[in-house]
This record gives C-alpha cells, structure tokens and sequence, in this order.
C-alpha cells in the first residue's frame, strides 16, 4: 500500500490548464500502488463523474474537490481579485455541498472567474475538507505580502468556518522560491494554532517531461507564443504526478503532513448512486386517478382522431392491439411520465403556431406516439417497430428527438422552463477536444511556425473524425516525412502529448434537461449571459448522474414550410391549407424527384443524391424512404443502392434469402436496408421477440467476436426449430452480420421521408410560394440568394428587384413573380 496520496490534481477539465488525462491518470496511480487520488479543478466539478468512474475501473478510490475560487470580500460585489482553496467531499453530503458550491459560485458569483466567499462556505461546510491551496490561497498571498498576522487571522477563520479537524494547511515542493518562505511559515503557524499540515503537489501534468507541453497549453490558453517572456507559466517542471517515493522524499522534513494526505484519503468515503432517473412531477388533471390512466385516456381520444382524419379505412383491431401493448409496456417501464412530458411541450408548440416536425429518430415507430401527435407518421402502414425505441427487454430512457421551426424553438423551451421552474431547466454542457488537424495548428503557432506552414501540415494528416497523430503517422507517409525533421518532430510530439485534451467548453445543440427540483441538486450548472442555466456536465455524465435529456432540435425547412404555407394560404380558396393535409400519392411530385430538379427540397439538394433520384425514378414514399437510408457512404460503397434500382426496374431478379422473408423484404426488392428488417428476420426465422432482436441487432454493430459467437447459437439453433437447414441458417446470420455496417433507422427514415415529399411538393404545386419563402430562410447567405434566385429563373420563374414602396421584409409573391 502506497504511502501517499495526491490531494490537489488539475485534469483536461481545468480547461487548456489541466494537462492530465484521467485515463493515463488512473494507470500511474495503479503503477505507483496508491489506493486513491483526488480531482480539484479549477472553479469546475464537469470533470468529477468521469474521474469517479474511471477510478472504480481501475479499483481506486475516487476523492471528488474542486480548488474554488473564494471572493476576497462578497461573491456579489465586481471585484476581479480572489484566491483559491481546495474543498473535498468526506461524504455524500459535503458531495451535495460542492454541488451547490460550484453552481452558485457561477450563477451568483462570477465575476471574471466562479467565486464564492466565506459566508456562502459557512453555510454549506457539512461533509467537507478545506486545503489552504497553492501560492494563489489566501493564507500563502498574505504570507507573501508580509502579513503574517493577518495570514494566522485567515487560517483561524478557516478553521473556524470547517467541521473540527476539517482544515488542512498545504505544503508544496515545486522549487519555486517564495514557496519555500511560504512553506516556513505554514509549519509556524500549525505550530502555533494546532492545525494540521498536508503535502501535496499541485499536479497540472502527468510526467515531469511534460512540462513544456503544458507551457505550451497555457499559451494556447492566453493567446501568447513559447517565445513571449512575459506570458503566463510555471517556472519549474515540478508540477507533474510525483511517485509517492519521490513526495516522502521531498517532504522528509515533514513526515507528518506526507502520512495526512493517508488520513484525508481515509476520511473521504463518497459512493455516488447513479443511474437512476428523475423525472419532474407531471400534474394529473381532475377527473384521472393516476399518470397511467391520464396517458391511455390521451392516447385512446387521440387515436380516435387518426381514425377520423384517415383517407382510408384502418384495421381498428389491429391498431387498439398495438396501442394496449405499447401503452402496457410504457406504463410497466415506468415512462408514463416522459411521454406526458414531450406530449404537453409538443401540444404547446402547435397550440402556439409552432411547426413541429412530423418525427426523427427511432420514436416514429411509437404508436402512442403517433397517437398523441408527438409524431405524425403512421407507423403500421410503414411496417415500423416499437421495439426499434423502446425495448421492453432492455432498460434504457426512452429518446425522443423532436424538431421544432428554427425561430421558434426557443420559445417552447422557454415554455417549459415556466413551466417546471427556471431552477429546474437546464442545457447541456460540450466539450470541444484539441483533435489531430486542431492541435497541430494550436501548438503551431505557439512555436512561431507560420499559419501557410501549419495549415499545409495539418492538411496531410487524413480527413477522419477518429484520426489520431499517431495513427496519421503510419497512414500518411507524407505527414510522416516530416516527423524525420527535428523541428518538425518537436512540434508533433508536443501536439501528441496535448491531442485528446478538452479545449474549449460549449453548449449542447438540442439538450435540455429536466428536473424535480434544482438542477444543482443533481449536477453543478454555469450560467450563460447571466440567465440560463448549463450543466457542468457533459451529455453522458448528465444522464448518469440521473437526469433524463429532451432534444429540441432547430430544423430549417420546418420554417421553411412555415413561411410557403402562410403565403399559400393568401390564394383564394386556399386559406385552409396545411401540408398534414397533402396526399401522399401524388404523380407530379414523384416526377419531379424523378427528375432530379430538387434545388431546396429537404435533404435531396446534392448532386449525387439527383443522381440517385433520377435513377431510382420513385413512385412511392416507400421508395423516398428507402433513398434517405440508401444514400449514406456505406451503402453506397456496398453497391446496395445499384442492386436495389435495378430490381426495382425488373433489370435484375428479387431474390429472398428464404422464402419466409418475403412479406419483410418485399417493399425493398428483398434488399435489407432497415435495422428493422433485421429486427423481424431474427423475429420469423429464429423466434426472437423483438425485444431481443432489438438486443441483437445493437449487438453486431459492436462486432464483439465473443457476444457475436453466442447470438450467432441462439439464431442457429432458432432456425433449426422451424426446419431451416444450419447451412442457410448460418449464411442468413453471416449476411446480418454484414448487413449491421449500413443498415439504417426505418422510423426516422420514414419521417424524414415526409418532409422531402412535402418540401417536393411544394415546389412542384406551388413553386413561387415555396421559393418565396426558401430565399426568406436564406436571406442572410448572398451565395445562397442568389443560387436561389437562379434556380427561380431556370423554373421558369420571375423576381422583381427590390421596390421602396412594394418591397417588405420578406421575399413574396406578387402577381406571378416573387420580389
């Protein structure tokens, strides 16, 4: 057992500071043989879920702190000096505490940096342990500034404000000078008032050869080059993860605070429960005894409306089959609750004028969802699967991905922070991450390397989101010829060390979370512009630590379709139009995709999906869905768009891998292309549920050869049940295997769809009114304008130039031509 534990550690989450990544972390502290080790990043706990459970992997003990930053006098007044000190968690309750710390620091106190002040730390000390910090506390600046007596006034104060034995005094060895005077004066003052000392280090960096990375980083940080003598950095390369071996060393002098930093370790005992997920309360109206009973009342009234609006007469057996089933499931799931939750923000939004995309993502395949207008697509006449989004066989949160119009989506956010509580509302946290091509770039020109150079380098490292510097090293012989130039070296094998480090902290695009209670209650927040509330966390660490995810997505075209269907509206007799309303069948919409001519319709503008379009010729929307699941790298690289046209067209026969499977492949000329195909293959042939094919199919996209060897047993051995020879069986399983790499969500597929052929529409019925509002949407973009205003012109179309007394603010339509 180690005889020594670090205390005070800076990882990637103390932002381009931090040089630790806790990965590596974990493995040298195993390799030193310590039991656990502590995480105090600078005015952020985003770090402390990932740390925790990286540290139970490698079976170490995780200390959760943070080295906040202390306001000299009150958190509110804007006074820019403050000092540092080091909290950690004793238990669950000082957990909570850094919580609440950590998020009024920001949402109260930020000013330049997060601050709280002793008032706020009185009141919030229960559970936690105090460290007087590096030469940037409060009690080492005044020992600095000459203030001996006053530093012994803090300290008092200190121990005063912590729970008996809860203040530690914090020694250092970085071989700066005024740490030495520092250090004389902290062993006085334990002398003199009884408290006790701790040795720490101060870590920033993995290994004292990282050093000048980590001068680097901070340079990236502030902006300044390695060459600049006055930029920010530390002048010894002591600040690194010392072996315990080496801190005894150090610190022979005070054997004592080595063997406290043990006794801290000891004392700190936090076991975060997570995994759980809490839902706010959803108020049942009068009349309704529970949750349940309010959401099959919704889905039974709402399904009555689908029967009513259908064009064709639907199976109602079969569709109240399917909707007690799916209710049963949510309801014994325990989901009640998210569904009533999306249904109210998604009726709010269309009580409001809101669009709301007709669906995304695997919940189109929601009946109940369908039926409560939380999606507007069928998904029995689409032959799509409930299973595919919520898995009765495997427990994980439901995920509804809805889209909104692009200028309204922030007001149904706003709705349902009113709602639930502006406390209770937050979005989510993202970290930007120095990747291959960024990093090169950024410690490029901190080494004075000229941005032509740098931007020709990084170009030679090859285009891909995994890429790694090492990794291009052996892909790309070009980049690697210049590894072989010392100059060059240098600056590879710096960025390498620094690549995979966080850079920057943003926002999530569509999260929102929704609580109970105060989100820091949960996860510590920041503050944006000094209102809304941002998780700390990231996306993974937020639903962890048990707080369930709502997308509200921003979609372009639904404001598009917004603004055609308000200037159709202006028609005579048109003043009810809708797109809900369009049919589905309509020949000249299919010839213009046919045609290719897609200029403005949703997700079909390319070239190479025109392509795709001309030689598909579709008819059908199953065929525009098929198309939005084809036209992906994969398939494409496969040949499986090639197959599937030709079929089609009769160039080629349709072949079925057993004659069982016709009825699942027959829309797609027996090509798989959906994730739900595979679903109800391993359903027919092998008598799955489709709960565990659902299981399955996840489990070939991870091509585990151990996992995949059981599966491939059970599919086999399913097949032989129902008198399928093991031959084809076993060649069935290995085409599914195959398959796994290009197949695509039927249900957002689907939805997706819908939009293409309503946007398709549009433009073929009512070209003006559509290209009107397609030039409003891009009003901002010249290029995009005057693309846009030539496509009109190839349609045969007019735009009239702009006219003082006729002109508005948006594009319109004006007797046949657009202005």
């Amino acid at each position: 057992m180690s005889e020594f534990v670090h205390l005070h550690l800076h990882t990637a989450y103390s932002l381009l500071d931090g040089a630790i990544k806790i990965p590596e972390l974990m493995s040298r502290v195993k390799e030193f043989g310590m039991q656990a080790v502590a995480i105090t990043d600078h005015g952020t706990m985003a770090g402390v879920i990932d740390f925790y459970q990286q540290a139970r992997k490698h079976e170490i003990k995780a200390i959760l702190g943070i080295e906040i930053y202390v306001a000299r006098s009150d958190r509110q007044k804007r006074e820019k000096e403050n000092n540092h000190l080091v909290l950690l968690a004793r238990n669950i309750t000082g957990y909570r505490n850094l919580l609440y710390l950590s998020s009024m620091a920001h949402r109260e106190g930020f000013y330049y940096k997060p601050r709280i002040d002793l008032e706020l730390l009185r009141e919030r000390r229960e559970g936690l342990i105090g460290l007087s910090a590096c030469l940037a506390g409060q009690i080492p600046q005044l020992i600095l500034g000459g203030k001996y007596e006053q530093a012994a006034e803090a300290a008092k104060t200190l121990a005063d404000i912590f729970e008996p034995g809860g203040f530690y005094l914090e020694l250092q060895e970085n071989g700066l000078p005024e740490q030495a005077t520092v250090n004389n004066a902290l062993m006085k003052l334990a002398r003199e008032l009884g408290l006790p000392l701790v040795a720490t280090n101060d870590c920033h960096y993995l290994n004292r050869d990282d050093a000048t990375a980590h001068e680097v980083l901070m340079c990236v940080q502030t902006g300044k080059k390695l060459s600049d003598e006055h930029r920010l950095h530390h002048t010894t390369d002591a600040f690194y993860v010392k072996s315990p071996e080496e801190m005894k060393s150090s610190f022979s002098y005070a054997a004592e605070a080595v063997r406290n930093s043990l006794r801290i370790a000891e004392a700190c005992n936090v076991e975060l429960d997570l995994g759980h997920n809490y839902l706010p309360r959803f108020e049942v109206p009068e009349g309704f005894s529970d949750l349940p009973a309010y959401l099959r009342h919704l889905a039974e009234q709402g399904l009555e409306r689908r029967f009513a609006e259908s064009r064709q007469p639907l199976d109602r057996v079969l569709y109240g089959e399917r909707l007690t089933h799916e209710l049963s499931v949510i309801v014994e799931m325990g989901f009640t609750g998210y569904f009533l939750i999306v249904w109210e923000f998604i009726d709010y939004a269309k009580r409001n004028d809101i669009p709301v995309g007709p669906g995304r993502g695997s919940g189109a395949g929601s009946l109940v969802a369908f039926a409560l207008r939380i999606t507007d697509i069928d998904p029995i006449k689409y032959n799509l699967l409930f299973e595919r989004f919520l898995n009765p066989e495997r427990i994980s949160m439901p995920d509804f991905d809805v889209d909104f119009c692009q200028d309204k989506r922030e007001l149904v956010i706003k709705h349902v922070t009113e709602k639930y509580g502006v406390e209770n509302v937050a979005q989510i946290a993202t970290f930007g991450v120095l990747k291959a091509r960024a990093v090169l770039k950024d410690v490029g020109r901190v080494l004075d390397f000229s941005f032509k150079d740098m931007n020709d380098l990084s170009k030679l490292v090859p285009e891909d989101p995994k890429m790694t510097l090492e990794k291009a090293l052996k892909e790309s012989p070009d980049f690697a010829k210049f590894y072989q130039d010392d100059h060059y070296r240098h600056l590879i094998d710096i960025s390498m060390r620094l690549e995979g480090l966080n850079r920057h902290m943003g926002i999530h695009a569509a999260g929102v979370v929704i609580a109970d209670k105060p989100i820091w209650e949960y996860v510590p927040i920041w503050v944006k512009d000094g209102k809304d509330l941002v998780s700390q966390f990231a996306k993974d660490e937020v639903e962890q630590a048990g707080l369930v995810k709502f997308d509200f997505l921003g979609l372009k075209t639904l404001t598009l379709l917004a603004g055609a269907v308000r200037r159709i509206r202006q028609r005579p007799g048109e003043e009810g139009f809708t797109v809900e309303a369009l049919p589905l069948e309509d020949a000249a919409t299919f010839a213009l995709l046919s045609s290719g001519k897609t200029v403005g319709v949703f997700q079909v503008e390319s070239q190479g999906f025109m392509e795709l379009l001309r030689g598909l010729r579709p008819d059908t929307l199953e065929d525009i869905i098929a198309a939005v699941a084809l036209y992906r790298p994969g398939p494409l690289g496969s040949g499986m768009d090639k197959d599937f046209i030709r079929r089609k067209h009769g160039e080629e026969p349709i072949v079925y891998p057993h004659p069982l499977l016709e009825g699942v492949l027959k829309e797609t000329y027996g090509v798989i292309i959906y994730q739900e195909q595979v679903m109800q293959i391993v359903q027919i042939l092998a008598g799955y549920t489709l709960g565990g094919a659902d299981i399955l199919r996840r489990a070939m996209g991870k091509k585990k050869a151990d996992l995949m060897a059981q599966h491939r047993k059970v599919f086999v051995d399913g097949c032989l049940v129902k008198n399928i020879e093991e031959r084809n069986a076993t060649e069935i399983f290995d085409l599914l295997e195959k398959f796994a790499d290009y197949g695509f969500n039927k249900s957002h597929s689907a939805a997706y769809a819908l939009i293409t052929y309503q946007t398709a529409y549009l433009k073929c019925h009512y070209p003006l009114e559509f290209m009107a509002a397609l030039l409003t949407t891009e009003r901002n973009d010249t290029d995009k304008v005057t693309f846009y205003i030539n496509e009109v012109k190839d349609m045969g179309g007019r735009v009239l130039p702009p006219d003082v007394n006729r002109s508005e603010e948006d594009f319109t339509v004006e007797q046949g031509a657009i202005r």
